[in-house]
C-alpha cells in the first residue's frame, strides 16, 4: 500500500476486514495513572463495531473517533465482557494494557453487545483450535450475520461527571459464580485487578452521585411547584379581571339607549321651540302697540329659553361622544385582558407539562434507587 497508510487503515480495508455487528455507545478507558477512574473518549457516542479479519482469521472490536482508533481490541478466548450496570459494560485487553468501558443508550443495546461478544469469543476460540489442528474453517464468520443496531443517542453527557446516565443505581451484588470469576480475574494479573478496582470504585461512588441527583431533582421540583402556584394565582387574577371587564361592558351598553333618549328629547325640544315661535307670532298679530313692551319681554324670554335649549343640546352631544369613547376603551381593555388570559393559560399548560415530565423522571430515579 501507499507509505502514508497506517496498519490500522490497511486492516480496515474492505477487501480484508468486514464489519459483522455495529452499535452506538459512549467509549471510556481506565485512567492509566489512578487505575480507578474512567476517561471518556469524547462528549458524543461513537460507532463501535465487531470486525472479522479473514486474512489473519481474528475478530476485533474497533471504534474510530476522528482520524484515530479509540478502540482496537483483538478478541481472545480468555476475554470476558462484564455488565457493571443496566447500561454500562467493560472488558480488559491485556495486549493494550487497558480496560475499555461502553455506556449504551438502553439495556437492550448493552444486552445485544454482550451476546455478540460471547458469540465472537466462541468463534475466536474455535478459530484458534482450527489453526492449531491445521484445519481450515468452512465458514470463517461462523454464521454471524451483519446486524446494524440503529444509533440511539444518549440524553447528554459531559464526561465522567455524568456516569449516572450509564451506571445502574440498583446494581445487584455479585453472586457466587460472579465472585469466583472475579477471583480468577484477580489471579490472572494486574489487568484483572484493575478491572475489579474500577468496578468497585464505580459502584461505590454511584450511590453518592445518585443521592446528589435526587437532592437536585427535589429542589427543582419544589421550585417548579412554586412557579406553578404563582402561574395559577396570576391566571385566577386575569380571569377575575376579564369577568369585571365583561360586567362593566354590560353596564355600559346603557349609553346607547341613553343616546336614543337624547335624540328623542332633542326632537321634542325642537318641536317645543317651533310651538313657542308660533305662539309668539300669534301674540304679535293679536296685540297692539300698548303690548309691545310685554311682547318684547316675552320674546326675549323665549329666545333665552331657546338658547338654553341649544346649550343643553351641545352638552348632551359632548356627553354622548365621551360615553362612546369610554365604551370603546372598555372594549379594548376587555380584548387585552382576554389576550393576557390566553397567554397565561398557554404558559400554564407548558409549566404543567414540564412538571409532569419532571415528576416522571423523579419516579424513575426513585424506582431505580438502591
Amino acid at each position: 500500500g501507499a507509505r502514508g497508510h497506517t496498519p490500522l487503515m490497511r486492516a480496515l480495508s474492505p477487501r480484508r476486514e468486514q464489519p459483522i455487528f455495529s452499535t452506538r455507545a459512549h467509549v471510556f478507558q481506565i485512567d492509566p495513572t489512578t487505575k480507578r477512574n474512567w476517561i471518556p473518549a469524547g462528549k458524543h457516542a461513537l460507532t463501535v463495531s465487531y470486525f472479522y479479519d479473514a486474512t489473519r482469521n481474528v475478530y476485533r472490536i474497533i471504534s474510530i473517533g476522528g482520524a484515530k482508533a479509540i478502540i482496537n481490541s483483538t478478541i481472545t478466548p480468555n476475554m470476558t465482557f462484564t455488565k457493571t450496570s443496566q447500561k454500562f459494560g467493560q472488558w480488559a485487553d491485556s495486549r493494550a494494557n487497558t480496560v475499555y468501558g461502553l455506556g449504551f443508550a438502553s439495556e437492550q443495546h448493552l444486552t445485544q453487545f454482550a451476546e455478540k461478544f460471547q458469540e465472537v469469543k466462541e468463534a475466536a476460540k474455535l478459530a484458534r483450535e482450527k489453526s492449531q489442528d491445521g484445519g481450515e474453517l468452512t465458514s470463517p464468520a461462523l454464521g454471524l450475520t451483519a446486524h446494524q443496531v440503529p444509533p440511539s443517542p444518549l440524553i447528554s453527557t459531559n464526561g465522567p461527571g455524568d456516569e449516572k446516565l450509564f451506571r445502574s443505581q440498583s446494581a445487584d451484588a455479585p453472586g457466587p459464580a460472579e465472585r469466583e470469576r472475579l477471583k480468577k480475574m484477580l489471579s490472572e494479573g494486574s489487568v484483572g485487578e484493575v478491572q475489579w478496582e474500577a468496578e468497585f470504585f464505580a459502584l461505590q461512588d454511584s450511590n453518592n452521585k445518585l443521592a446528589g441527583a435526587l437532592r437536585e431533582a427535589n429542589a427543582a421540583a419544589a421550585q417548579w411547584r412554586q412557579q406553578l402556584e404563582a402561574q395559577r394565582a396570576e391566571a385566577e387574577r386575569l380571569r377575575q379581571r376579564v369577568a369585571e371587564l365583561e360586567a362593566q361592558a354590560a353596564t355600559e351598553q346603557t349609553p346607547v339607549n341613553e343616546k336614543e333618549g337624547l335624540c328623542q328629547s332633542l326632537e321634542q325640544l325642537e318641536a317645543l321651540v317651533q310651538t313657542k315661535d308660533q305662539e309668539i307670532q300669534t301674540l304679535k298679530s293679536q296685540t297692539g302697540g300698548t303690548h309691545e313692551v310685554a311682547d318684547a319681554t316675552e320674546r326675549e324670554e323665549t329666545q333665552q329659553k331657546v338658547q338654553d335649549l341649544e346649550t343643553r343640546n351641545v352638552e348632551l352631544e359632548h356627553q354622548l361622544r365621551a360615553t362612546e369613547r369610554s365604551l370603546e376603551e372598555a372594549r379594548a381593555d376587555r380584548e387585552r385582558a382576554r389576550a393576557e388570559v390566553g397567554r397565561a393559560a398557554q404558559l400554564l399548560d407548558v409549566r404543567l407539562f414540564e412538571l409532569s415530565e419532571l415528576r416522571e423522571g423523579l419516579a424513575r430515579l426513585a424506582g431505580g434507587a438502591p
